[in-house]
């Protein structure tokens, strides 16, 4: 198909080819922005948690929480949600449960944000590309009703040309709908993945504040350094 052809059926088309353009063009543009904000996002949820991790096994909650102050991973704000409970409460790891799966949920809407607009566009593309047959086909037969009525001959000729330039919005329409479908079936298995691996980093990272090691007691005076200070202040 040549360029000319291209732009003859666009002609053609009119207002409801346009539309399926335009919502060609923001699928488009909704899978690269999706695309760019997830690139490496499970990457650098796994490295923090690994470090977070290391520093827990330690008893380190000052290093665990600087690490995750410092990235901007995913899994940071569920972390620090964690950290900010735990403070609160003044206890060990009490009630972070809660609090750590409400910030995961909290994630999850914001990695799945605009995936909306590709279920959308998927969904009502075949049929505003339908429409655009309908409304082409009804066109065909009132041109053949009308040659009719000149002293035309009303052949068919002239209707299937009409129909078969009107179908074009429906094969339009079906492409818009395949391409968005793609988008979002694609986003939805990765970032599936992604949110069962956040799940398991929060139920771990719970469990490390729970089972942390004490902090170390400060170390008692040795019996002798005990008795000369008992000696000085006799």
């Amino acid at each position: 198909m040549s360029l000319n052809d291209i732009l003859h059926y666009l002609r053609l088309g009119g207002v409801t080819l346009a539309i399926l353009l335009i919502a060609s063009v923001v699928a488009l543009g909704v899978a690269i922005e999706r695309f760019i904000s997830l690139w490496g996002v499970g990457e650098r949820s796994r490295t923090l948690g690994e470090t977070v991790q290391k520093h827990l096994l330690r008893g380190d909650l000052a290093a665990a929480r600087t690490a995750a102050e410092r990235s901007d991973a995913a899994a940071a704000d569920i972390f620090l949600a964690g950290f900010d409970r735990m403070e609160r409460v003044k206890t060990n790891g009490g009630g972070v449960e809660a609090t750590v799966e409400r910030e995961r949920a909290q994630v999850g809407l914001k990695l799945r944000r605009n995936l909306w607009i590709l279920a959308t566009i998927g969904s009502i593309a075949p049929f505003v590309g339908l429409f655009g047959t309908v409304a082409g086909i009804m066109k065909s037969f009132k041109d053949l009703g009308l040659d009719v009525e000149a002293g035309g001959t009303g052949g068919t000729g002239a209707v299937m040309t009409g129909i078969s330039e009107a179908l074009v919005a429906t094969a339009v329409g079906i492409l818009v709908a395949v391409q968005a479908m793609v988008f979002y079936n694609y986003f939805q298995a990765r970032l599936s993945r992604v949110l069962v691996e956040l799940r398991l980093m929060g139920d771990e990272f719970v469990e490390l504040l729970k089972e942390r090691p004490a902090p170390p007691a400060p170390a008692a005076p040795a019996p002798e350094a005990a008795a000369r200070s008992d000696a000085s202040h006799a």
